[in-house]
Parts: structure tokens; sequence; C-alpha cells
């Protein structure tokens, strides 16, 4: 867990995590036209795509369900969420690499910059999210009060996401090669995951093998939240809250550990 004094300094770098939030924001869109406008555009194309062309043009259905827009509901709840973890895993695996020089120039708690990694990806997932909500809404597909269920699952997400990114960014300044590698794990690891398809038309012995994947659960519970309306099965996310806890305190031993070294081998 997180130590008195390293939750000391980072409640008096607050201001620097809270500029670096902003100024990473603020440069993503400095000189481009339409400026931030680009960050509602975005995912609201990608809604637009998932409910006409899968769910109009293609005439794609959720097995079990009449709902007109319910595969499309069921794609973004998968695909958008499964975007904030990898942000959060791939940008924090190599945050401490891309702040070299920072890490090297400055004294200040470094553990400050997974957690800027963290905020910077829940500023654009709060915007997304936001249309998709308002998109649940004007198609009367909103699943009322259950839909607040979603925040202790995001907030499971989130622990294991940098847990996990916390154990890969410091093994990659020491092994390079764990970047590169975890990058193409990401790309299996979607396709692994009940996003695009539902896991009742997996085969039974590949289905059997998700209870490894500690995301099928995490994607799974927005999925009966915001698809079906229903409570989550809070049992299935044990395995994801015990993950969590064990990269999160893996990740500040080995951060604590090896932070001396740390800027020897930037």
């Amino acid at each position: 867990m997180i130590s008195r004094a390293m939750f000391s300094g980072l409640w008096r770098y607050r201001g620097f995590v809270l500029g670096s939030v902003q100024r990473e924001f603020q440069s993503r869109y400095r000189n481009s036209l339409l400026g931030a406008t680009w960050t509602i555009l975005n995912p609201l194309a990608m809604i637009v795509v998932y409910t006409v062309i899968f769910s109009q043009v293609m005439g794609s259905r959720l097995q079990g369900s009449t709902a007109t827009f319910a595969y499309s509901i069921y794609l973004c709840a998968g695909a958008l969420t499964w975007g904030l973890f990898a942000e959060i895993t791939g940008r924090s695996q190599s945050v401490f690499i891309d702040h070299a020089n920072l890490i090297k120039k400055l004294q200040f708690p470094r553990i400050c910059l997974p957690i800027i990694v963290v905020l910077n990806a829940l500023v654009n997932f709060t915007i997304i999210f936001g249309l998709f909500t308002a998109f649940l809404v004007i198609s009367g597909s909103f699943p009322g009060w259950v839909y607040f269920a979603v925040f202790p699952v995001l907030l499971l997400q989130i622990a294991f996401a940098i847990g996990l990114g916390m154990v890969l960014g410091v093994l990659n300044v020491f092994f390079r090669d764990v970047g590169q590698f975890f990058t193409i794990v990401l790309q299996f690891w979607f396709w692994f995951t009940p996003i695009v398809y539902p896991a009742n038309t997996l085969p039974a012995p590949v289905r059997e093998l998700l209870v490894w994947n500690p995301m099928a659960a995490v994607i799974g519970a927005y999925q009966q939240i915001l698809v079906n309306g229903q409570m989550p099965q809070w049992g299935s996310l044990l395995p994801v809250a015990i993950a969590g806890l064990v990269c999160c305190t893996l990740g500040l031993q080995l951060f604590r550990k090896r932070a001396g070294e740390m800027v020897d081998e930037l």
C-alpha cells in the first residue's frame, strides 16, 4: 500500500500532477483547427459506426436479445472500457522512460507519473463514456439505477490496470523488450476477451479458459449492466480484485526498491 510519506508527497505535488494533466490535454489539440472538439468527434464516430453499421446495415443481433441496439451497446460497453485499460497499461509501461529527463533533473515523488497517466486516461474516458451514456438515454436503452454499478467495476479495473502498468513500467526500464512484448500480448488479450463476440459462442474448452482472463470478468460485468440492465456477478470479480491488489503491491515494492537504480538506467 502507499506509505504515509508517499501519500504526503503526492498531496504536496498535487499542483504538478493536475498541471501535467491539463498541459497534456491542451497539447494534444494545440495545432488542430477543431481543437478539443476531436475528443467528442472520435468517440461519437465510433458509436455511430457500431450502431449504424453493425445494428442497421449488417443487421447484427445479440443472441438472446431482440433489442435493436443491443449488439452495438454490447460492442461499445466492451470496446470503450477496454480502451481505458489499454491506455493505462500501455502508457504506464513506458512512463518512466518517456519522462527520463524529468526524473533526472527534478526531485519529486516519481509515483506522480503513474497517477498522471491514470488521470489523463480518465479525462478521455469520462468524455467518451459520457457520450455513450447520452446515447443510451436517447435510444431508450438506459438501464436505470443499475447503471451506477459501473463505478465499483471501474475502480477494480483501474486498480488492476495501474498495478500491472507499474510492474511493467519498472521492468521496462531494465529490460526494454518488456514494452515491445506487452504490445503484442495486448493485441492477443483483446481478442481473447469477449468484446466483439459473446462468450457463449466460444467452444466449451476455450470458454473454460476465460476464468484465467481477469479482463473477461470486468468486460462481462460492464456488458451485464449496460446491455441486460442487471447487476454483475460480484463473485466473478473477486479474482480481479485480488489480482489488482497483488499487482499494486508488487508494483509499489518494485518501484520503491528500484527507484534509485532506475535513474541510473534511464
